[in-house]
Parts: structure tokens; sequence; C-alpha cells
């Protein structure tokens, strides 16, 4: 089966497939848009739809769920998985994906798991420094508050650059910019707080050259 029509069958799943919410199949026909070009290792929290589309997309994919409203089981049960793709890590991500030894960087996240709060954060958290250059980051359901919140962050986050959005999903490519330290990393450094705290600026011009980095030496002896 080719994509276009593996499209056209995850399209034709009943709306209560699952009972967990599924993504769109505006969103689907995207992933399969922006992922046109292959993609070696991938990860997703939740499963669903999304799970059918990478298992065909995706050589090495990783499901980070559980089994929330019957759409983990429904997924291994459909005929429409490629199975030999796809490696199932039952259990919260945001417990299981800090646990997990990656091997080698991811082509594509999707975020598609816990949306509640700091559930969202968290698994950005611990995904986050996994993904290569050039990369596809898709963070799902933007309309929800909580998860808009980490849109507009990422919005004018220099490791991101949005490149789509389809329905409530939007997609990111990741940039050429360092991967910010996420222990000793300096929050004045990162796009949403440089542009709309103006002490920022300040703050900057009052650190020394070079005592950025003996902060973070002193820190990572801590």
């Amino acid at each position: 089966m080719d994509i276009e029509e593996l499209l056209d069958e995850l399209e034709r799943l009943p709306p209560d497939w699952h009972g967990a919410g599924m993504i769109t199949v505006a969103a689907l026909r995207a992933i399969a848009r922006q992922a046109s070009g292959g993609v070696s290792r991938s990860a997703e929290t939740g499963s669903g739809r999304s799970t059918l589309l990478l298992s065909n997309l995706s050589s090495d994919h990783i499901t980070f769920s559980v089994d929330a409203g019957g759409s983990l089981s429904r997924v291994q049960a459909s005929p429409l998985l490629r199975r030999e793709t796809v490696r199932f890590v039952e259990g919260p991500s945001q417990l299981t994906v800090p646990q997990f030894g990656f091997e080698g960087l991811l082509d594509l996240v999707l975020l598609d798991g816990s949306h509640s709060y700091p559930g969202p954060d968290i698994d950005y958290f611990n995904l986050y420094p996994h993904l290569a250059t050039g990369g596809l980051f898709i963070l799902d359901d933007i309309h929800i508050p909580m998860i808009k919140s980490m849109f507009r962050f990422l919005k004018e986050e220099a490791m991101f650059s949005l490149v789509e959005v389809a329905s409530h999903t939007a997609f990111f490519r990741r940039t050429t910019a360092p991967t910010f330290e996420r222990l000793h990393g300096n929050w004045f450094e990162q796009g949403y707080n440089a542009r709309h705290f103006p002490y920022v600026e300040r703050l900057k011009q009052r650190i020394p050259p070079g005592a950025r980095q003996r902060i973070k030496s002193l820190l990572a002896r801590r």
C-alpha cells in the first residue's frame, strides 16, 4: 500500500476508533508531505492514526504511550500498522522517555501525549536534545491553551523554524542553532524571553565577557 492509499484508509477510520481524540486528517497529510524525503528514526508521545502513518514512513519509530481510550491497543491490532518498524514503550512518557536509550539522533519528533501541565513541557525537555539538525518537530493540539503556550515559545526559539500549521498541528524544522543547555542554559538567551522582557538587554550588558562560560562550568561541578 502506498502512502496516498494509506492516508485514504486512515481518513476512513471512524471518529470513535479510539477514545483519546485523533489527530486530524489535514495534519496526517502534512506529516506525509513534510517527511516525504524519508525518515530514518522517529519518536512520538501518544498513539493513534499518527502511529500507523509513521510506521510506514519511518525505518525505526518509537511510540511512548499509555492505552488511553484504547488508543494503543487499537493501533497494535490494526492491519495498517507496519509492525517491524515500531517499538512500543508503554507507560507515561514523562517517566519512560528519560529512561530510554536513544541510538542516534531523531529525524522526526511528534508531541501528542499528555496535555495536562506540566506533561508537554516535560516531554519537550526530554526529547528536543535528540532531534537532528533539519529534523521535523511536530506539536499537535496547539488550540489547547497549555499547548498554545509552547507553540508561542517555539516560534521565537532559535533552535526552530516554523514551516507549516495544518489544522491545529504545528510543524517546525530544527535549525543549525546550538542545542540549548537543559540544566545550565541562561534564560535570557532564549528568544521568547529576550523579545518579551525589555530588561534582558540590560542584563546581558552587565555580564562581563567570558563570565557566562565560567558560571556554567561552576554549576556543572555541583
